[in-house]
């Protein structure tokens, strides 16, 4: 795909390295970095799985010496059981491409030094989402293999099991969730909302950037085109009542086909708070940052974020849905943390000062406590944000003061876990499904951190999640699909089993390992460490929107 900007086309040299060696042996490199890159003026760092003393950076064409030291260490990582030394090469700043070279070991991955080292893997990534479009034609084009498939799941879906009659209701559109082609609205809110969040911290850096979508010649930002499609679907996911289906799936997860070829029916479900309060939230979200471009849309977003705000009114208790007879994601969570979200969203949409005293009094309620690690199951961290950078008056001085207080201090244990291990992994020594989309979800909290105390180390930290995704691991491999150095060929995902091209669909987070930091497997059939998901590169497309925007103070 070409990468251009609003103001022009970029030049070729973006796509460098996006997939430096993808059919490479699947052997632990010993110099261990991030093999997409590093950005001048920041930290730069290698781990290095072997006894050295020196270490050089050459050029990756011509092997000229650029830079040489001496390493660090040695340390025991406690997580991988090894003892690894550290080079640091923070002072190289000159742009290009280099390999580290460490004498008895061979050469590292190339990686760039660049201003623009994020751009192209954000675009990538990005439109990774657009790939991920159900209910309709997609094409893309990566490394010069075409990915594409036909309209699909255009009978979504049936109103058997809420309604007790077999009439279809239109549920097409939206995202497929995961490896599989369902659609849940849990997921879809800790999606969009870090999305959007993206947007609002991020968008000076990100309003000209184009992703090659149907819809990247009108005048509306493209990342915020591929929000309306999942938008457009969450508004079809609205009962009558305000409340939303929790998902629409089939009963059992499918084969690995196309997704036009899984003509399995698939079901609405029944309604659950957490899910309603979700839909709530992002529609609230969405009205007051699509309405800039689309008054008409955010006026009706906004009515059915009403909608099922009084709808949680009337129902006040956790409830969760009778899933009975469905094997696909469960997705059942209690519901506190999605009802201070939506009532955050609420208030900084509308400025109702009925709904700021509900939403101070659930974060008293709640402490006002950041979750360090935080999925779909825990989105309270969306509120708080919202809460504490709102710009409306009214909010009481001690709340503000106590999440400020709460959020410095889980940024402040998210340095210090970074700061234990030999690849400064921000998520520490968790490690669980689905955890490297919480490692990148870590640079939220860092970087929010950052505009209360403009403090180098949440900056720094923030960067390091990128790093250790994109090969800084004990594998010495990228974790995104047609990025970087050995990426995954085998991940979890139906399109990629399904068709005809060798590689698999470029652009996505695979879950990473777990239960032990080194049980990862690039293995089609291992769901529980090689799945890919919409949450998980979500929050990996915030992480390089911060990236895209690691020098703040230029705004």
């Amino acid at each position: 795909m070409m990468l251009t900007t609003r103001s022009g086309p970029r030049a070729a040299v973006l796509l460098l390295l996006l997939t430096a060696t993808a059919t490479a042996a699947e052997k632990s490199s010993k110099i261990r970095l991030n093999t997409v890159g590093y950005l001048p003026g920041h930290p730069k760092q290698a781990t290095i799985a072997a006894a050295c003393r020196t270490f050089q950076v050459i050029h990756a064409i011509d092997h000229s010496k650029v830079f040489e030291g001496e390493v660090t260490g040695p340390i025991d990582d406690l997580d991988t059981g090894e003892r690894v030394h550290i080079a640091d090469f923070s002072a190289l700043n000159q742009p290009g491409t280099y390999r580290l070279r460490v004498e008895g070991l061979e050469d590292s991955a190339p990686f760039r030094i660049a201003a623009d080292v994020y751009l192209a893997p954000f675009v990538l990534v990005t439109r990774g989402m657009f790939l991920w479009r159900c209910g309709t034609a997609v094409r893309g084009e990566h490394s010069g293999d075409v990915f594409e498939h036909a309209a699909c799941h255009l009978e979504d879906g049936w109103l058997d099991v809420v309604e007790g009659r077999h009439e279809r209701r239109d549920g097409v559109g939206g995202w497929h969730d995961a490896g599989d082609y369902n659609k849940y609205t849990v997921n879809a809110g800790i999606t969009v909302g870090s999305m959007f969040r993206a947007w609002e911290d991020f968008g000076p850096s990100l309003r000209t950037i184009r992703l090659d979508i149907p819809e990247s010649s009108n005048a509306t930002p493209d990342l915020l085109d591929e929000l309306r499609w999942e938008v457009e679907w969450l508004l079809k996911m609205q009962a009558a009542d305000g409340s939303a289906y929790h998902k629409l799936t089939t009963r059992q997860f499918g084969a690995f086909v196309p997704p036009e070829d899984e003509k399995t029916p698939r079901f609405f479900t029944p309604w659950g708070t957490a899910a309603t309060a979700d839909l709530a939230a992002i529609l609230a979200q969405a009205s007051r940052n699509l309405r800039p471009n689309d008054p008409a849309f955010a006026d009706r977003c906004l009515a059915s974020a009403r909608r099922a705000w009084a709808f949680l009114e009337a129902h006040p208790n956790d409830h969760r849905p009778d899933l009975k007879g469905f094997q696909t994601g469960g997705y059942q969570t209690a519901d506190p943390d999605d009802r201070l979200w939506a009532a955050a969203e609420l208030w900084e949409t509308t400025g109702d000062a009925a709904i700021l005293r509900d939403l101070e009094r659930r974060i008293v309620t709640a402490d006002a406590r950041f979750d360090v690690d935080f999925d779909w199951s825990e989105v309270r961290n969306l509120g708080l944000l919202t809460y504490l950078f709102s710009g409306r008056p009214g909010r009481d001085p001690a709340r503000i003061d106590d999440v400020k207080r709460n959020l410095v201090t889980t940024a402040d244990s998210i340095v210090a876990a970074a700061s234990e291990g030999g690849y400064r992994r921000p998520l520490g020594r968790r490690y669980y499904w689905g955890c490297n989309g919480s490692v990148a979800r870590q640079t939220m909290i860092l970087r929010a951190a950052y505009r209360v105390e403009p403090r180098q180390d949440y900056l720094e930290t923030s960067l390091d999640a990128l790093n250790h995704l994109l090969g800084r691991n004990v594998y010495g491999r990228s974790f995104v699909t047609g990025l970087g150095d050995r990426p995954p060929m085998h991940p979890h995902d139906r399109r990629s089993g399904g068709d005809r091209v060798p590689a698999p669909w470029p652009g996505y987070l695979v879950g990473g390992p777990h239960p032990t930091a080194s049980s990862w497997r690039d293995d089609q059939g291992d769901y529980r460490t090689n799945e890919i998901a919409i949450n998980w590169n979500a929050a990996l497309i915030y992480a390089m929107a911060a990236a895209l925007d690691a020098d703040p103070g230029r705004h």
